[in-house]
């Protein structure tokens, strides 16, 4: 149990919850009125920075610096080291915003996150990436840190919005996706790597990058098979952001269906959003929720995840199973921090502070939750080589999984949209 209470402070699980809880702090307390993010821009880059918004994306970047160099310091690390290599980090990921910012990109769904993938990556597999440069790229700090502010915006309110049709399309099809996936890859593919099975699978089934990260997090994959799974499922989503919508219009696919379909199939929720809106405000509503609803999952597939691996994928079959006690220490700590927001904006906040004061607290802790996961990808695309990756695509393996998943979760979301929201079970939704 010292150990445990040691860890409160050493363990880079817990000071994720910890920066999580400062900034959520700040925030709330008033300390935080604004948090600067990069604008968009037609022609020319230096539209993204109107004003003095340039300085306050630097005064940014050295508030998140120290924010997390204490963390560093009182784990005893090097903390010169890691301020030295973060600074070109977030440097990075401010010109990553500053590629997906452009109108015209944006509108195509490339967000910071492919764009920070692909820079790490280029400077990984060129000129290599300096040991300098990875002591400040600490991608499981920005992505766990990233997670724990995403719980706080997932309110338990939001799934009431659409009542009994919105879970049975968002919380039906996603297990059984997951299952699906699971199975076919381990068991008909036989994939060599389980874990980028299980990333695979709940970036397709659950909410593409987010849910990826969370599961990778929970079971501890590899940076080459996180990065694989993040950027098959940008592409397709990008894919299906811009032929989904066509096809609703075309077949005359009711409002309401077409959204809960958008809604439980796009992995990421600024292109439900927008494929949603190309059918009118009823799908556009219908989609978002679904999604929302959807994104309700991250923390309990995440959980899920680190139990089965912990108790069946990593357990050594002659092993005795493993204790509650043995569980509880190997168990991903930020997950508990993830789900502890969620509750407290849900069942404490909201109540105490109202919907449109907690949506204002939101809007500037998603511009945070932001900023890490870029850091994020940066840092992955810096700790990742192109050998390995190919390594994991020999054969075509997660490719096939990919396709054959989402065609299996297409097929399914577009039936229960069509039960819930089609007039068979329940009314025909109308917004």
């Amino acid at each position: 149990m010292s150990k445990e209470i040691e860890n409160l402070w050493k363990s880079e699980d817990y000071w994720a919850i910890w920066f999580a809880a400062a900034i959520f702090t700040g925030i709330i307390s008033g300390l935080i009125t604004m948090v600067p993010k990069v604008n968009k821009w037609v022609a020319n880059p230096v539209e993204a920075f109107p004003g003095d918004l340039g300085l306050w994306i630097v005064a940014l970047g050295i508030g998140i610096g120290i924010l997390l160099t204490i963390g560093v310091m009182i784990m005893k690390e090097d903390w010169k080291k890691f301020l030295g290599g973060y600074f070109v980090v977030y440097a990075l990921a401010v010109i990553s915003y500053i590629a997906a910012g452009q109108t015209t990109v944006k509108a195509w769904g490339l967000g910071y996150a492919i764009w920070g993938l692909s820079f790490g990556l280029l400077i990984a597999n060129t000129v290599g990436t300096p040991k300098w440069l990875l002591k400040g790229a600490r991608s499981e700090m920005f992505i766990k840190t990233g997670l724990v502010l995403l719980g706080g915006e997932i309110l338990f309110s939001e799934i009431l919005k659409l009542g009994l049709p919105g879970l049975i399309v968002a919380w039906f099809v996603t297990p059984t996706v997951i299952i699906f996936m699971w199975l076919f890859g381990t068991r008909w593919l036989k994939m060599a790597s389980k874990s980028l099975t299980i990333i695979i699978a709940a970036a397709t089934s659950v909410c593409g990058v987010s849910a990826a990260i969370a599961v990778s997090a929970a079971c501890r994959a590899k940076k080459s098979e996180l990065t694989l799974g993040v950027g098959m499922t940008m592409i397709f989503t990008v894919l299906m952001m811009i032929a989904m919508p066509p096809l609703c219009k075309a077949v005359g696919m009711l409002p309401a269906v077409a959204g809960g379909w958008l809604g439980g199939t796009i992995d990421s929720t600024g292109a439900v959003v927008a494929a949603g809106a190309f059918l009118g405000p009823v799908a556009e509503k219908v989609a978002a929720v679904v999604k929302m609803v959807q994104n309700v999952l991250i923390g309990v597939v995440a959980f899920l995840v680190a139990v089965f691996w912990i108790t069946k994928v990593d357990r050594d079959p002659n092993a005795p199973r493993p204790s509650l006690m043995e569980i509880w220490y190997r168990f991903p700590k930020f997950i508990l921090g993830f789900a502890a927001a969620s509750l407290i904006f849900s069942f404490m906040l909201m109540p105490v502070m109202g919907h449109e004061e907690v949506s204002g607290i939101l809007k500037l802790s998603k511009v945070f939750r932001g900023w890490f996961f870029c850091l994020a990808f940066v840092a992955i695309g810096l700790e990742s080589n192109f050998k390995e990756l190919a390594s994991h695509v020999v054969g075509g393996k997660p490719i096939i999984l990919y396709i054959v998943g989402q065609s299996f979760n297409l097929i399914l979301t577009l039936l229960m949209s069509w039960i819930a929201f089609g007039g068979i079970l329940f009314p025909v939704f109308s917004g």
